[in-house]
C-alpha cells in the first residue's frame, strides 16, 4: 500500500488506441465519488506552455528532427512537473496523468530507435528525479488499437505498423524492468472489464 499523505502521481501509458484516455476519465470519476481530490492532466499539453508544444508535436505538418521532437517532449515535461504535478501532489491531491516519461522511452527510444540510456538521463533531469507512484500500462493488440484510432490520426498515430510494434515491445520491456511501479492491464477487453482491473489495483493501493 502506498501512503497518501502527500498525494499520489498516477500515470496512464500504452500505444495509441489502447484505451487509456477513456480509463483515466473513469478513474477520475471513481475517485471523486470516493471523496478524493483529483487533478486530471496530460502530456504533452498539461501546462500553460505545454498547450503550444502539444500542437507542434502532434500536428506539425513538416519535417521534425528526432532530436528536436525529444527535447520538445522533455521541455513540456519539465514545465508540467513544476506547474501541475508536484504542486498538486504536495497539496495531497491524486494527480492522474495521460502519458509521462515512459511514453518518451517507448516512442522516442524504442520507436525511433533512440539512445535509451540518454533518454532515461534526460527524463531524470526534466522530472528532477520524480517518478510516478504507480503506472497503468494498457496492453492491447496492434490490430485492435489501429481499429480504435480510426481515420483521423495525429502525427505519431500516422507512423508505420513496425514503429508501433517497437513501441508496444518497448512498453512491455519497461513493465518487466519496473514491475512494482508498472501494472500491465489487458486492454483487449470491454471498457468495463478493463476498468475492473484498474479498480482492483487502485483499491489495494488506497
Amino acid at each position: 500500500m502506498i501512503k497518501n499523505d502527500k498525494g499520489l502521481f498516477i500515470t496512464f501509458e500504452g500505444i495509441d488506441g489502447c484505451g487509456k484516455s477513456t480509463q483515466i476519465q473513469l478513474l477520475d470519476n471513481y475517485l471523486k465519488q470516493k471523496g478524493y481530490k483529483t487533478v486530471l492532466t496530460l502530456e504533452p499539453g498539461g501546462s500553460s506552455i505545454g498547450k503550444g508544444l502539444r500542437q507542434i508535436l502532434l500536428h506539425h505538418q513538416g519535417f521534425v528532427d528526432d532530436c528536436c521532437e525529444l527535447f520538445l517532449y522533455l521541455a513540456d515535461r519539465a514545465q508540467h512537473m513544476e506547474e501541475i504535478v508536484l504542486k498538486n501532489k504536495n497539496e495531497g491531491k491524486i494527480v492522474l496523468c495521460d502519458r509521462h516519461g515512459d511514453s518518451t522511452v517507448a516512442y522516442q527510444g524504442y520507436g525511433r530507435k533512440g539512445d535509451i540510456e540518454k533518454i532515461n538521463f534526460l527524463n531524470t533531469v526534466a522530472t528532477k528525479g520524480n517518478l510516478p507512484d504507480i503506472t497503468f500500462l494498457f496492453d492491447v493488440e496492434l490490430e485492435t488499437a489501429q481499429q480504435r484510432i480510426g481515420a483521423e490520426k495525429d502525427r505519431l498515430e500516422k507512423e508505420s505498423f513496425d514503429f508501433h510494434k517497437r513501441v508496444k515491445e518497448g512498453y512491455l520491456k519497461l513493465s518487466q524492468k519496473y514491475p512494482e511501479r508498472i501494472k500491465v492491464i489487458n486492454s483487449n477487453l470491454s471498457v468495463q472489464e478493463v476498468f475492473s482491473q484498474v479498480k482492483k489495483i487502485i483499491d489495494e493501493i488506497l
